[in-house]
């Protein structure tokens, strides 16, 4: 892992110098002073995730801008996995994000800090990345680096207490081909080190003195990861000032894991201030080396996890939403006002995960295979000022 990390820093730092030898055609702009606020909801699962957000941005002179936000998740649990083997619970995840944009002729350089807590678990992340943009605007470079350091703890467990830590390096360019279409590549590696796992999630084993039944035991995952994902994404703008995009998504890890990810998407205006649109996404992926629904004893390989998001699984995902834009409305320093209201339904469907939860019965490894739906609701205000 140290190697690929190297290779990645590298790369990176020899992209840096080459930037700084492109002339930049144009000056970049930073982004517009504005406040959005945010409120999402998922439920699905027997999961209620939801919660506020509010995000600050506001320019300090003409190469400076400074961003603050606060996220709340407000999480009420009852899952498949929870239910069985312990109780509902609720909890709450507060996070902090604070950032400064500067620009430079055609670069705009982020340097930012997100903390969250939550009771047992608080996550630390620094990041930085670099948007350059050259040959008249037509190209954009972006190269991101973020380093996190998380702690993990255990409700009712007062001594248990480990850490991991986690680095992402990202890449993307995107490219206008003609005066109507734009073409994008991103890659994306993370490096994932120390405590990895959940520590109440348990997989089970089959009772070796009762083929009937089944015992659990803690979960056991290596120690590091390392992941990569490449994303290819096009844009094209209709005559009628609507667009369509689509987006295909590739992620592999050392866990053995390979994702597939589609989507397509269209935005269609309806008046000058009103625009509707429409996506569907598919998702699709192969479980881990050492996940298993059943193991057929304890302790039978050095991992162990039944995490059903380590399993073999899909998702096929319809949203639509609605936006309302009024620039220059009739509110003293709003310059502009934008609503919108987007809705996914989401359908999960779980290839070798059972639901040791279902009624009846069922010999272990005989359960139903789990699936639900899930839906997502987002309501945003942003006031550009």
């Amino acid at each position: 892992m140290a190697a690929i990390e190297r290779v990645l820093m590298h790369l990176l730092v020899g992209l840096l110098v080459l930037l700084s030898l492109i002339p930049g055609a144009r000056s970049a702009t930073l982004p517009t002073d504005n406040v959005d606020v945010l409120y999402h909801r998922y439920d699905g699962g027997g999961m209620v995730i939801d919660g506020p957000s509010v995000l600050v941005r506001k320019s300090a002179g003409s190469q400076v801008s400074l961003t603050g936000q606060y996220y709340v998740d407000s999480v009420s649990a009852a899952s498949v996995d929870v239910l069985a083997t312990a109780s509902e619970y609720t909890e709450e995840r507060t996070e902090y994000t604070a950032g400064v944009d500067y620009l430079h002729d055609s670069a705009i350089m982020s340097l930012g800090y997100t903390n969250s807590e939550e009771n047992d678990y608080e996550a630390n992340t620094v990041y930085f990345s670099i948007v350059q943009e050259f040959f008249g605007g037509l190209s954009t470079l972006k190269m991101g680096y973020a380093q996190g350091w998380d702690t993990v703890r255990e409700v009712g467990n007062d001594t248990f207490e480990e850490e991991a830590k986690r680095r992402n390096y990202q890449l993307g360019l995107s490219q206008v081909i003609t005066r109507n279409s734009l073409l994008g590549l991103d890659f994306e590696a993370i490096t994932d080190e120390g405590f990895l796992e959940n520590p109440y999630r348990q997989n089970r084993y089959l009772d070796p003195t009762d083929p009937t039944n089944y015992l659990y035991q803690p979960e056991r995952y290596p120690e590091t990861r390392t992941s990569i994902a490449v994303a290819a994404r096009a844009l094209y703008y209709l005559p009628y000032r609507a667009s369509i995009r689509g987006e295909y998504r590739y992620f592999n890890d050392s866990w053995g894991i390979d994702a597939h990810t589609v989507e397509l998407a269209y935005v269609h205006p309806l008046t000058p201030r009103w625009t509707l649109e429409g996506r569907v996404r598919y998702y699709t992926q192969d479980q881990a080396d050492f996940y298993s629904d059943l193991f057929a004893y304890e302790s039978s390989q050095n991992y162990l996890a039944r995490d059903k998001e380590l399993s073999s699984f899909s998702d096929i995902t319809f949203g639509t939403g609605a936006t309302y834009e009024w620039r220059q409305p009739d509110i003293p320093g709003i310059d502009r006002l934008q609503f919108s209201l987007l809705v996914d339904y989401i359908d999960f469907q779980y290839d070798n995960f059972r639901d040791v939860t279902a009624s009846g019965d069922y010999l272990p490894g005989q359960e139903p295979l789990y699936e639900f739906d899930a839906l997502v609701t987002r309501a945003s205000l942003i006031l550009e000022y």
